[in-house]
C-alpha cells in the first residue's frame, strides 16, 4: 500500500522488512526523498552537457584527485570496462586526460583537466544556488531542523564505510 506524507508518495517496506515499523518507514521515505532530490539537481548538470556516469567519475578526479580506471571503476561501482568507455569520453570532451604516475610509471592515473574542474566547480555551484533558493522559502524553523538533521546524516555518513 502506498502511503503519502505531504506531497510525496511513498513505496511501502520493502519485501522482508517490516511494514509496521517506524524506523523502517522513515528510511523508506528518506530512500524516496533521496533519489527524487538527485533526480531534480541532476537536471543541472544535464543542462549542462554531462550525463550522470561521467558527471559522478569527474567529481571523483575533481574532488578526490588522480585515479586509476581501476580505482575508478571501484569508486564508482562499474565494471572496469565500463569506465574505461567513461574516460574515454572525459578525455575526448577535454575534462580529463590520462598520465603516468609520477611514483610508478607503469601506472595511469586519470586526472581532471582544468575544464573538467571548471565544469564541476560551475556544476556544484549551480545545484547549490537551485537548492539553497529552495530552502530560503522555507521558514526559519524549517531551515534549523534541516541544520539538525544534516548534522545527523553527517553522523551516519561517517560510520558508513565504502
Amino acid at each position: 500500500m502506498l502511503r503519502t506524507f505531504g506531497r510525496m508518495t511513498y513505496l511501502p517496506a520493502p519485501p522482508g522488512l517490516p511494514a509496521d515499523d517506524p524506523t523502517v518507514m522513515l528510511a523508506s521515505r528518506f530512500n524516496s526523498i533521496a533519489i527524487h532530490l538527485v533526480r531534480r539537481l541532476r537536471k543541472v548538470d544535464q543542462a549542462m552537457g554531462i550525463g550522470p556516469a561521467r558527471g559522478s567519475a569527474l567529481s571523483v578526479l575533481v574532488f578526490g584527485g588522480p585515479h586509476t580506471v581501476g580505482e575508478l571503476a571501484g569508486r564508482e561501482q562499474v565494471a572496469p570496462p565500463t569506465m574505461t568507455r567513461i574516460v574515454t569520453g572525459l578525455e575526448a570532451e577535454g575534462l580529463a586526460e590520462r598520465r603516468p604516475d609520477p611514483q610508478d610509471g607503469r601506472l595511469v592515473r586519470v586526472v581532471a583537466t582544468r575544464t573538467g574542474h571548471e565544469l564541476i566547480e560551475r556544476g556544484r555551484a549551480l545545484r547549490v544556488e537551485r537548492l539553497a533558493g529552495e530552502l530560503h522559502a522555507l521558514s526559519a524553523r524549517d531551515r534549523a531542523t534541516l541544520e539538525r538533521a544534516a548534522a545527523i546524516f553527517e553522523r551516519l555518513e561517517g560510520a558508513t564505510e565504502y
